[in-house]
């Protein structure tokens, strides 16, 4: 399979969610049991291999010194999302995860609601993402679809409906770690594109700081800049927090809240009793459609 850049990050949030799942229950940062079934076999011998609580000590402080706290918003981020979906799920009709990778969300859901799921990626995600379900369970369920697109040149909805998705479910879209891979014409294309989806659907998403992305704040991160930002121009759109109601208004969205580090230690770490901080860099946002 060709090698893509941004494809292959697809892996590193899932290892992390597996990686999470050697914790007790009651320290885990997120809830994923499906995490490192989903992952090729090298990166599964890898997570089998950090059951020793001093590897992944090491592990996580390796990756501390790379981007200070993105340990904890990879992980938080999910978990954030996850208790949005909960919360909306009653008064939703669809899922749609955009960007969806490998991760796992979709094939939770099918275990308890028939409500469809549409995972949409990079064709290159959507083979993987067919090859790990095939292996993992033997076979797509009926609800969960798997839909190839580029969202630098594709229509979304026009894609959409090809697979059966219509503009009157409310639905609930996912955009996890996604929108700094993409360019800012592709950002407001997709947003754009998505006018006429039903009143009352939901958007949770991520984002990252453009003073990162421009090189004015690393944020302490020097390592993670040179790796998105100079030896691969991989990251690409960034919002400021105060910029982000303004600009979900233009496409019709009002924002509902929006997620930053301390407040995901509050909700997420804390509890666990663990003493990890999050980034600066990366923040979480949900809204709701006019």
């Amino acid at each position: 399979m060709a090698r893509n850049p941004a494809a292959q990050t697809a892996f590193g949030p899932l290892a992390l969610a597996a990686i999470e799942q050697h914790e007790p229950p009651d320290k885990r940062l997120v809830n994923d049991d499906l995490a490192a079934r989903f992952l090729p076999a090298p990166t599964r011998w890898l997570v089998a291999a950090l059951r020793p609580a001093p590897l992944r000590r090491l592990l996580m402080a390796g990756m501390e010194r790379s981007g200070p706290g993105l340990w904890t918003n990879l992980a938080c981020r999910k978990h954030y999302i996850a208790d949005k979906l909960d919360e909306a799920l009653e008064g939703i009709d669809a899922v749609v995860v955009l960007g969806a990778g490998l991760d796992t969300r979709a094939y939770h859901l099918a275990q308890y609601t028939a409500i469809p799921v549409f995972e949409v990626d990079q064709p290159v995600n959507i083979a993987r993402k067919a090859a790990a379900v095939q292996r993992v369970l033997g076979e797509q369920p009926r609800s969960v679809r798997l839909v190839p697109v580029d969202f630098e040149h594709d229509d979304l909805l026009t894609v959409l409906a090809g697979v059966g998705y219509r503009t009157d479910y409310r639905t609930f879209f996912i955009w996890e770690g996604v929108t700094q891979y993409l360019t800012a014409n592709a950002v407001h294309a997709t947003l754009a594109g998505l006018r006429p989806v039903a009143s009352g659907s939901r958007l949770a998403f991520t984002y990252v700081r453009p003073d990162f992305i421009d090189g004015t704040n690393l944020y302490g991160a020097k390592s993670l800049y040179r790796k998105v930002r100079q030896r691969r121009q991989l990251w690409h759109f960034g919002l400021q927090p105060t910029e982000v109601a303004p600009f979900l208004d233009q496409f019709g969205w009002r924002l509902i809240e929006q997620v930053g580090p301390e407040e995901l230690v509050r909700r997420y770490v804390e509890p666990t009793g663990r003493n990890l901080a999050a980034s600066q860099i990366e923040w979480s946002a949900y809204a709701e459609k006019r």
